[in-house]
């Protein structure tokens, strides 16, 4: 079936919105009787059976109604689901929360997960606003024992970063803050690129110094190369109560995923890597990205100032989510993260 007729259209349409909210096979004379249709139950059970044969739909056993397929899920946030804004009194009740938040961006980034995962009874998933390329706020060096120091990299966006280095010379505490403060003149508000040049012209300060610059530009480098920042989520307990994830394995698989940071953060990144700030995105279970979630979906968007900062914010949860909720949802709260962003000058 290269198209649907519109009264398809309509039927496809009302079985998504009826499973999503009740999570059991729909069947022709509950659509009819449900949704006040013209059509007889007869017309509706020829329409659902050829969508099931064109692979929009499911049909569980022989005796059920019908659920959607991937196809039938991807068709439907394509071209059916109608795009609307939150209601004026859901806008001016998040905004509100966010007047009363604690101030500074990792309390507006929790504050966020928080608010998408009570709205979308999804797992929210929210990373910190990370420059395009990281910049050096302030470098700390402590000594811990004799031949033992430690780095603290602040980096601009508030993101902290550690680094223990074993050197071969004995450094006192008086002198680690002497090379600290050459290094905070020369390297403040620049990147590793940038940090990199400027260290040619360092003037000499011993091996131990050469070895601090070498591991803050690798530090740099890993940073950069992670292109999302800390990630926080929300409402896990939730979606593993849904249906879809009674099966423990998926719950396992599931929890292992989102618990491993590392892979969350290298996962944000290359769904959003080409995305531009404001746009949503929706991934499918059976996508590359997702091929270890076949019965889960992903509603993810962009959020701060291209070019400058930028993080992500999205929603992870069942494929039978409600997507005329949800991707409105995340686009007004990558919008409010964007405006904090632009006004914290990061």
């Amino acid at each position: 079936m290269s198209e649907l007729t519109e009264r398809q259209k309509v039927i496809l349409s009302l079985v998504v919105h009826e499973y999503v909210r009740t999570a059991n096979p729909v069947g022709s004379k509950n659509l009819v009787k449900q949704f006040h249709l013209d059509y007889s139950p007869a017309t509706v059970r020829n329409e659902l059976a050829s969508l099931t044969e064109a692979k929009y739909l499911s049909q569980p056993y022989t005796s059920a109604g019908r659920v959607p397929t991937e196809k039938g899920y991807r068709f439907f946030v394509s071209g059916l689901i109608q795009m609307r804004e939150l209601p004026e009194e859901t806008r001016r009740m998040i905004e509100h929360q966010f007047s009363q938040a604690q101030q500074g961006m990792d309390g507006w980034i929790k504050l966020a997960a928080s608010i998408l995962a009570d709205q979308s009874n999804a797992i929210s998933v929210v990373s910190a606003p990370l420059p395009n390329r990281t910049r050096v706020k302030y470098i700390s060096l402590i000594s811990i024992t004799n031949k033992q120091i430690l780095m603290i990299l602040v980096l601009a966006g508030g993101q902290m970063q550690q680094r223990f280095m074993f050197v071969n010379e004995s450094m006192t505490q008086e002198k680690l803050n002497e090379i600290a403060e050459t290094l905070n003149s020369l390297f403040e508000n620049r990147n590793s690129e940038e940090i990199r040049t400027a260290a040619k012209n360092l003037p000499s300060m011993g091996s131990v110094a050469d070895e601090i610059v070498r591991t803050l530009l690798n530090t740099l480098y890993d940073t950069d190369s992670l292109q999302t920042g800390e990630v926080y989520t929300d409402g896990i307990n939730k979606v593993l109560a849904e249906p879809e994830f009674s099966d423990s394995e998926e719950a396992r698989r599931t929890l292992r995923f989102l618990d491993e940071k590392p892979l969350l953060q290298n996962f944000l990144s290359r769904t959003t890597r080409e995305q531009k700030v404001g746009g949503v995105q929706v991934f499918f279970g059976g996508d590359g990205l997702l091929k270890d979630f076949a019965n889960c979906s992903l509603v993810v968007a962009r959020y701060g100032m291209q070019g400058v900062a930028t993080g992500t914010i999205g929603v992870l949860g069942p494929m039978r989510m409600a997507y005329s909720k949800n991707i409105p949802t995340v686009r007004f709260l990558a919008g409010i993260l964007s405006d904090l962003v632009a006004d914290s000058g990061l």
